[in-house]
Parts: structure tokens; sequence; C-alpha cells
């Protein structure tokens, strides 16, 4: 297994396996994401901020990073922290918890980079998932409902979830 970064290469998975997400989203729970636009992907990829985690020569999970995220954590934004977005797993692998792997990652991502948090965000009002989260190491901070979505993904509407894990 290996944890790298994603490539223009890698750009047509990477959008598979969102379709594939949201229709799973859509069976499990009563929202879903709505797509994302390739600009946004192709700026994380250009920036090394899309993740792959390889298994067998073939993508396993995707994920992607940030180092600022004001729009959701306000003035704790100064804070220095990682934040995790759009976890996806391959249907291939799904089962294999890589959110503790990601989260494994993430200490040392932020032990090399002197950063205190490992930080996401999720549906406010998906218990599963954040207990879920929470299981993984993660601690509920509180929900916010966002008043600005001006530039983020449609999905971004209502109470979202907080959650960090301390370094």
């Amino acid at each position: 297994m290996q944890i790298t970064n994603s490539t223009p290469a890698d750009f047509d998975t990477i959008f598979a396996l969102y379709d594939e997400a949201i229709a799973f989203q859509k069976k499990v729970f009563n929202k879903q994401w709505e797509g994302f636009e390739s600009s946004l992907i192709e700026t994380e990829i250009r920036e090394n901020r899309q993740w792959k985690i390889i298994i067998d020569d073939e993508v396993a999970c995707i994920f992607a990073t940030t180092l600022s995220d004001a729009i959701f954590w306000g003035e704790r934004d100064l804070e220095p922290a990682v934040y995790i977005h759009r976890i996806v797993t391959n249907p291939k692998f799904r089962g294999a918890a890589f959110v503790k792997i990601i989260v494994e990652w993430a200490r040392g991502y932020c032990l090399a980079n002197q950063l205190e948090y490992i930080r996401l965000d999720t549906w406010g009002d998906n218990p599963k998932l954040i207990d879920y989260y929470e299981k993984c190491g993660f601690s509920y901070l509180k929900t916010i409902d966002l008043d600005n979505t001006q530039g983020l993904p449609a999905h971004y509407k209502g109470v979202l979830a907080l959650l960090e894990i301390k370094i």
C-alpha cells in the first residue's frame, strides 16, 4: 500500500470514483454530493493536494487536503491544521478502514509540517458517519449552518459537523 499524490493521469479515475461514491450515497443517506468542477480537481492535483492510496497498482481510495478552511472553521482556521476532504473508497476495497489509514498518514504529515490538528467536516445530520469518524479518532466539536456557500461545491447546504484530532 502506498499513499501518493494524484497526477493528471488519474483525472478520469478520480471522477469515476466520485460518480460511484454519489451512487452509494444515494443508497445509504438522504443527501449526496452533486458533482465537482473539473477545475477544482485540476487545481488540487497541480497543488499536490489530491491524494490516492494505491494497492496492487490500483487506486483503492482518494482524498483531498488543504491547509486552510476558513469558511467552515472561522477563527479556528488560524490554528495550524490539515483539512481532509472527499474521502472516496473504490468499491472493490470497501471495508478496508481507509479513514484510519488516512489518519495515520495525516499524523505524520502534521508532524513533518508542524501542524497541530487533523480536521474534517461532514453532514451534521448523519450520525452514523459522525460516529464512524469518532471511532477513527476524531472528536466531534460542533455543527454549523453555513451562511455563505459561494465558491463551494453545491452539496454544502444545511448543517455541517466539524471534527478534529489534536496532534
